[in-house]
């Protein structure tokens, strides 16, 4: 054991020794005193520091929220449209619960200390009031049944389907990383089947290139020109995005908290949302003033060991960044199959033209 660790012990059994010593103190004062007059001033010594815990608390809780907010997303705003919903329910959420917070401690604490036991005082025996609690069930509940009412119009809206000409991304999630999938030319994804995914075979998606007679499969041709990637997602600035979301081990969650969107990722059971992204990236670096701000894809959902580090970036773009980003990327079908690649192949042919040449050139001269 270290000298600190040492130290660290000594410390905490003086501070034992000495609560225990005052706990001893208090009752010998007590024994001098009388029981009854020290109880009635250790009441009264109570009701004062009620009162006193709740102005520092409320003082604390003021300051905490000055000296933190800017450490929070809320100053740099919602980086969606649709986020901008979220942090106007969540602040209505936050006035009225904090107003009721307010309310109910400072009665607590004040009740407390303005009813403390004097002499002559006898407490009211209030056992039961049906206007009162009428009153404290139906408030809360019709204020309750507003904010759920308008929690669920926006999650209905999200989660429908998502405006034409939306841009479309696949995104899974696995131990401990994200693919994401985006439709080739015909802007069709193709389909995929669990049993094929094999990431030794470029096939994380598990698409289906081949007809397989076992498992009763047929060849997608729209297969052909899917783009996969990963960790790393590009979406528009002002065109509507929907995920697909999906997993391939545990539940996963997709957490966006720059867009103040999440959604879960569950095994076999696909799940959307869509969203409209407001600044591009290079936009967010400037009004954060962060040359180094990305924006962050967290898995929100415990999924084992390496959770934590399970996180993604989205590129939020211009229309004609995407598209030469997106001109730059190969299927996915000729990461799989790269002798079917007509790039790969195009050399190879021109050095089938090239031999013949050479070949002549050389008998000629040995003649």
């Amino acid at each position: 054991m270290t000298t600190t660790t040492y130290l660290i012990i000594a410390a905490a059994l003086l501070v034992f020794i000495v609560i225990f010593q005052i706990a001893k103190a208090s009752e010998y004062v007590s024994v001098l005193k009388g029981e009854e007059t020290s109880r009635k001033q250790n009441n009264r010594i109570n009701g004062f520091m009620l009162l006193g815990f709740m102005i520092v608390g409320f003082i604390g809780v003021y300051y905490c929220n000055k000296l933190l907010y800017k450490t929070t997303l809320f100053p740099q705003g919602s980086a969606s449209v649709e986020g901008e919903k979220i942090d106007e329910m969540f602040m209505i959420t936050t006035a009225v619960t904090g107003l009721v917070f307010v309310i109910t401690q400072f009665l607590l604490f004040y009740f407390a200390w303005k009813y403390q036991e004097k002499e002559g005082r006898k407490a009211f025996f209030f056992p039961h009031n049906n206007k009162l609690e009428l009153i404290w069930t139906v408030v809360p509940a019709i204020f309750l049944t507003v904010l759920v009412v308008f929690g669920l119009r926006f999650w209905f809206r999200i989660t429908s389907d998502a405006p034409k000409g939306a841009l479309e991304v696949e995104i899974v999630g696995k131990q401990f990383g994200w693919m994401m999938r985006y439709p080739g030319k015909d802007k069709t994804f193709g389909k995929t089947y669990f049993k094929v995914i094999s990431d030794e075979n470029s096939n994380p998606f598990g698409q289906i290139w081949e007809d397989n007679a076992d498992l009763k499969l047929k060849a997608d041709a729209t297969n052909f020109d899917d783009v996969v990637t990963t960790q790393t997602m590009y979406i528009v600035k002002g065109r509507p995005v929907k995920l697909i979301i999906g997993s391939r081990d545990v539940i996963h969650d997709v957490g966006l908290n720059h867009f103040r969107l999440k959604m879960d990722a569950v095994p076999g059971i696909p799940t959307t949302l869509w969203f409209t992204p407001k600044y591009t990236t290079k936009e967010m670096k400037e009004r954060t003033g962060n040359p180094n701000f990305a924006f962050e894809i967290s898995c929100d959902q415990m999924c084992g060991n390496g959770h934590y580090s399970m996180k993604g970036i989205i590129e939020v773009v211009t229309q004609e960044e995407f598209d030469i980003w997106m001109a730059k990327q190969k299927p996915n079908y000729y990461a799989a199959f790269p002798d079917k690649d007509p790039a790969a192949a195009k050399p190879a042919a021109d050095s089938t033209v090239a031999v013949p040449a050479a070949v002549k050139t050389t008998v000629a001269m040995n003649k």
